[in-house]
């Protein structure tokens, strides 16, 4: 490795081309990145303080060997999106000065020959920066100033739009541009390509701009060490087609969590989002270090990567299930997407049929909407879904699902016909994330010709104003403002409508009769309101408990017979141990019973499905199987965490490992609890065991 200081532009004069190779990421900076550039020119230029203004560094390898006819091209490394966006700012000057020559040698043909363009060059070598797929074509237009591709690049023509505002707001500071691009120092390094690991190199850059992404690293570790050949066959076979099936912006966004969910898939861990690209390189040692295992993984993630732009950017042709994965994406449910990916899969495959993938996809549904409802913590739901699909069985592909759906552990429930029917009621749906979803869900349910439902506004038929009218303190009767406050926000009152400024605050009748008003509603929400004489507490209880009899249909719970259903019932446990608290006189007398109590007090009310249970010599807490096990003794209580030593986060250093040990518990983890000084400190412990096994363990 060579590193010299230069400046940016002696640097790219001297320079006869950069090639960004296929494997680095798309051009990404966004307008903050690029205004912060130009506030960094703006202030070099201003100030005769500032001599040299420093940018980052430039990392490149030589394309191939030199010739004495010919210097090879740099292949870049680590510094495309400088290069990029001060190239994009160069052309903008060079337009905006025209013939004119601000200072000396920042005239247009100057700065055209000297920084973008090798004049006496023809086809790709006449340009100083080639870019790769959509950025390419977009660059060489703005530089050759001809019509735009047909699918421009988006950063490049928004970031290159944004130079040409800045400097025609600043027409007569063209000179402080000038000078400040003239103090613009890089750091120029060049790698040997015997001695040098380009690879290496780019994951240990902390270039100023904008940081790599998790896929972007990914991308570059598979195809960065390939010959060249199988390198551009497989970007252009498989890694391609990917970036543009998720098309610009959400390969920005999108892709990270994409290859987080295919990880799970994988390898069956839940990866934290910022230790994708450590999670997939374990991953890919795993497989043959051959050019032949190389492809079958790119192969195996562009398979995966159509799956989830069907299921997640609305590329499925299927029309049913195109439909069911929207209503998904509404509701948000991205934990669900491992599994669904995994079913995707069998559906690709033929071994699961349409019919019964869109059901499965709405008993996803139904199962996070319903607990939602009934207010069950989510925190479970990554490890539900990242480990669901080990419990079905493919000859009997949808009454496995269902199944498994109604075998889940009580805090991973499916919420029952009862539970959903009892809470909806009574829920605040006003406020709930998505509150245009369940809306839509309900008109349209059953109907082939479906409600635009965005065309409509939600509509409080009791309005929200506290100040209520005579009229309507009338109709809610002497206790109108408990009712209010109970009713206001909940299935009930609310309804869609086209005409929410008519309605305002106006008596319910006024609502109900008017031009547009219920009666002459053609949503099927609204059925019912035109016959109805007064809106009061027993007309919204009325029409809510009618609604929830329609939910039970849309947001469907699994149904199986008593007889298929007990085929697949977990083996029973034994019956209750038998003992109890008297069985431990350790926690009967008086130093160790008051810390106990308490201790069990806060245990239990980590979840109200943590159960307890008193055994022979020691007592348990269960939320699926034991999370922490306490050993009544003398002056302590001893408690065993049931997870690994090496998961355990415990500053104060007071865990033990017992793993391989002989100890009456579970788990590698044992502390010990003599104080209810001590306390604080012990829950956060049994928490994180706690918490392992409810799932978030894989969240970030």
């Amino acid at each position: 490795m060579k590193a010299t200081e230069a400046t940016l532009l002696s640097f790219l004069q001297k320079s006869p081309q950069f090639i960004i190779p296929i494997y680095q990421r798309t051009y990404s900076w966004t307008e903050k990145e690029c205004r912060q550039l130009w506030d960094d020119v703006v202030r070099a230029g201003t100030s005769d303080a500032i001599t040299v203004h420093f940018i980052g560094s430039i990392v490149y390898v030589e394309q191939g060997l030199s010739q004495v006819s010919h210097q090879s091209p740099l292949l870049v490394i680590d510094g495309q999106q400088r290069l990029t966006t001060l190239t994009l700012l160069i052309e903008a000057l060079a337009r905006a000065v025209g013939e004119d020559e601000p200072i000396d040698g920042f005239s247009a043909p100057k700065l055209r020959e000297y920084y973008l363009t090798n004049r006496l060059e023809k086809g790709d070598r006449y340009f100083k920066l080639l870019l790769s797929q959509t950025d390419c074509a977009s660059l060489k237009s703005i530089i050759k100033n001809t019509d735009s591709p047909q699918a421009p690049s988006l950063r490049v023509t928004q970031n290159f739009r944004l130079f040409t505002e800045l400097l025609a707001e600043n027409k007569g500071e063209l000179a402080t541009i000038c000078r400040g691009l003239a103090k613009l120092v890089v750091v120029d390094i060049a790698l040997n390509r015997e001695q040098d690991n380009p690879q290496l190199i780019f994951e240990s850059m902390n270039s100023t701009g904008k940081e790599l992404s998790q896929a972007d690293l990914i991308r570059n570790y598979i195809l960065m060490g390939l010959d060249p050949t199988l390198q551009t066959r497989l970007y252009e076979e498989f890694w391609r087609p990917m970036e543009l099936d998720f098309g610009q912006e959400a390969y920005g966004t999108q892709f990270d969590g994409f290859m987080r969910h295919y990880l799970t898939v994988r390898t069956g861990e839940i990866p934290r989002e910022r230790e994708v690209y450590e999670a997939f390189k374990e991953h890919a040692r795993t497989k043959p270090v051959q050019d032949a295992g190389i492809e079958l993984l790119v192969k195996d993630i562009h398979a995966f990567a159509s799956y989830f732009c069907a299921m997640a950017l609305g590329r499925e042709n299927n029309a049913a299930l195109a439909v069911a994965f929207h209503d998904l994406r509404e509701l948000k449910v991205d934990v669900a997407y491992p599994f669904l990916l995994e079913l995707y899969e069998d559906y690709a495959g033929s071994q699961l049929n349409s019919a019964d993938f869109v059901a499965a996809v709405r008993l996803v549904e139904g199962y996070v909407f319903r607990r939602a409802i009934c207010a069950i913590p989510t925190n479970s739901m990554n490890k539900t879904f990242a480990t669901f699909y080990k419990a079905l069985k493919k000859d009997r592909y949808l009454e496995s699902i269902k199944a498994h759906f109604h075998t889940l552990p009580s805090y991973r429930r499916f919420p029952s016909d009862d539970e959903f029917r009892r809470d909806l009621p009574s829920r605040d749906l006003y406020n709930f994330r998505s509150r245009s979803y369940w809306l839509r869900r309900l008109e349209n349910y059953g109907r082939k010709e479906r409600v635009p439902v965005d065309e409509y506004t939600i509509e409080h038929i009791l309005p929200q104003n506290p100040e209520l009218s005579p009229a309507w303190r009338q109709a809610l009767g002497p206790d109108w403002q408990r009712v209010q406050q109970q009713w206001l926000h909940t299935l009930g009152n609310l309804t869609l409508t086209g005409y929410n400024a008519e309605y305002s605050d106006r008596p319910f009748a006024e609502k109900r009769d008017m031009v547009g008003g219920f009666k002459q509603s053609p949503l099927k929400l609204n059925a019912g309101l035109g016959q109805i004489d007064s809106w009061n507490e027993a007309a919204i209880e009325e029409r809510a408990g009618r609604l929830a009899e329609l939910a039970l249909s849309v947001w469907i719970s699994p149904k199986l017979d008593a007889a298929t259903l007990a085929a697949y019932q977990p083996k029973k446990e034994s019956s209750a141990s038998g003992y109890s608290i008297e069985d431990h006189p350790h926690l009967l007398s008086d130093g160790m019973r008051e810390v106990f109590e308490e201790l069990r007090k806060q245990v239990l009310a980590l979840d109200p499905n943590v159960t307890e249970e008193f055994l022979k010599l020691y007592v348990a807490y269960k939320a699926e199987t034991n999370f922490v096990d306490v050993v009544p003794q003398t002056k302590r209580l001893r408690l065993s965490l049931n997870m690994t030593f090496a998961e355990i986060t415990d500053p104060k250093g007071i865990c033990r490992d017992v793993t391989g040990k002989g100890r009456w518990g579970n788990g590698d983890v044992e502390a010990e609890l003599k104080s209810l000084a001590e306390l604080p400190y012990v829950m956060g412990l049994v928490r994180q065991s706690y918490e392992r096994q409810m799932g978030d363990g894989g969240q970030a």
